[in-house]
């Protein structure tokens, strides 16, 4: 074999190194494009490294008692978040943007006795309307400590905000609620309680009609 058809064969199998199934660049030194998505940190990352990649974290208290969690759900009717201009319903051509969760996560920790300390953790994104979405929108989630029965209990419950930054088509959010505090008497466990998450469109203040009203005569 010439020294010439050596040269080629080592181009090609180069080549085929570079390149996958249908021509697209994989791990090519010489290429401009941006990396991957995957070599990105995103905010699923930042969301695992707060609670250890699980959706479900419960921290040993000094005495050793790990503290029992309970379940996340998100509330009926509150799963998602629509905005459509003023005097429209958000639906079809009408809607800004609809926000969704995505995913939950929660740990606990006893601080006194029967006393837990719970973190919500909440991760959603933002799809832009045919109406068109502004550059910001707010997010407000409320999570509530229920003690299940016969008549569910509301223990304690709070209001979380977030903005976001809407690129493209859309965004995402990611919020962790925290300094939720109940009681957990000892002949309960978690199965007695539920942590409730999802939009609370009236914690939004509407916003202040632009001009001045005329006033009538």
């Amino acid at each position: 074999m010439t020294s010439h058809k050596r040269a080629l064969l080592a181009f090609a199998a180069a080549a085929a190194l570079l390149t996958g199934c249908g021509g697209t660049t994989i791990n090519n030194p010489f290429s401009t494009a941006p990396p991957p998505v995957e070599e990105l940190p995103t905010i699923s990352d930042r969301f695992d490294q707060l609670f250890g990649g699980g959706g479900k974290v419960s921290e040993t208290s000094a005495d050793g008692t790990e503290a029992d969690c309970p379940l996340v759900k998100i509330r009926a009717g509150a799963s998602t978040y629509g905005v459509a201009p003023p005097g429209k319903q958000p639906v079809a051509s009408e809607l800004n943007y609809q926000a969704t969760i995505t995913r939950t996560a929660r740990d606990c920790r006893r601080v006194n006795g029967g006393q837990i300390a719970a973190r919500i953790g909440i991760q959603g994104r933002v799809i832009a309307g045919p109406a068109g979405a502004p550059a910001t929108v707010e997010v407000p989630v409320r999570v509530a400590v229920v003690q299940t029965g016969v008549q569910e209990r509301v223990l304690t419950t709070k209001v979380y905000r977030t903005t976001v930054s809407m690129t493209g088509d859309g965004g995402a959010f990611s919020l962790v609620g925290e300094d939720l505090l109940f009681n957990m008497p000892q002949q309960l466990t978690s199965d007695n309680y539920v942590f409730y998450v999802g939009f609370d469109p009236q914690a939004i203040a509407p916003a202040a009609p632009s001009g001045a009203r005329a006033r009538r005569r």
